[in-house]
């Protein structure tokens, strides 16, 4: 039987073949918003610098000329404020809220911007918190921007399912960490994202070696990187390692990120990235 009748199709002598399409569940942003490009950065567990990670490419990419936005949908561990030191309640109008701006112009929206106090728990059930995501996209006026990256949450849930969903994603990046159970996990991620259609840009491997001070050798804290081999299992084209950096944590944690010196690496993959073309995946 048919999904657009109520009776036998065999037994009624009509053509009732024809079947709906899929609907499309990709929400609209706000008429003042205009996007070109959404870059999701994802991991499979949490603990593997993605939020970091996040800043960081933003931060290159408003250097190289781009209007750059960051929507955080982590929203029961938001750090992407406090990594900029912004801390303003976002201005409205009407039902619709702007976006905060770091001293560089970067955008930023954030459930810790929304909050009395920025340590106060959110104590969200999934659902509630996938519509906060969404309304993150939809009711926020963002005006013009070239790339703004999602701060997923960690794992293949509810929120990130959503995410994929109901934005418009043109690519992802997955962050992961050396640990072979993190690479194992890492490609559950890289699975949901082939599976809902939407291409690895790239993998980043933080926190994969600490370069000593004192000797200048480095020194594989997690164990010596597999990367090689993860790409090659789950057919990722580019991948790059991050070090262990004390003082970028001491940037973040001061809201001073966007004064970080520039890492040849992560450069070459915001380069990646300001060419990645989705249709040509």
């Amino acid at each position: 039987m048919s999904e657009n009748c109520t009776h036998n199709c065999s037994t009624c002598g009509q053509s009732c073949s024809s079947r709906t399409e899929p609907q499309s569940l990709i929400i609209e942003p706000h008429p003042g918003s205009h996007i070109k490009h959404i870059i999701a950065v994802v991991s499979g567990k949490g603990g593997v610098g993605k939020s970091s990670v996040t800043c960081q490419l933003a931060v290159l990419m408003q250097r190289m000329g781009y209007k750059t936005a960051i929507l955080d949908a982590d929203i029961t561990g938001p750090s992407i404020p406090k990594a900029f030191g912004v801390h303003k309640t976002p201005e409205a109008e009407g039902d619709f809220l702007y976006p905060d701006e770091t001293e560089t112009g970067i955008k930023i929206m954030s459930v810790n911007l929304l909050l009395d106090d920025e340590t106060t728990p959110v104590l969200w059930r999934g659902p509630i918190i996938a519509g906060t995501v969404k309304q993150f996209y939809s009711d926020i006026i963002w005006g013009d921007i070239d790339y703004m990256f999602i701060d997923c949450p960690p794992g293949t849930g509810d929120v990130p399912l959503t995410i994929f969903q109901s934005i418009p994603i043109d690519g992802v990046v997955v962050v992961t960490t050396p640990q072979d159970l993190v690479s194992v996990i890492v490609g559950k991620a890289v699975h949901m994202a082939d599976s809902m259609n939407i291409p690895v840009i790239g993998m980043i491997e933080n926190m994969s070696y600490f370069i000593c001070p004192d000797c200048n050798n480095k020194h594989y804290i997690f164990g010596k990187s597999q990367l090689e081999q993860v790409i090659r299992d789950l057919y990722i084209g580019h991948a790059i390692r991050l070090p262990i950096n004390p003082s970028l944590a001491g940037l973040m944690d001061r809201g001073e990120i966007e004064h970080m010196e520039a890492n040849a690496d992560l450069q070459e993959f915001a380069d990646l990235i300001s060419t990645f073309d989705p249709d040509k995946y």
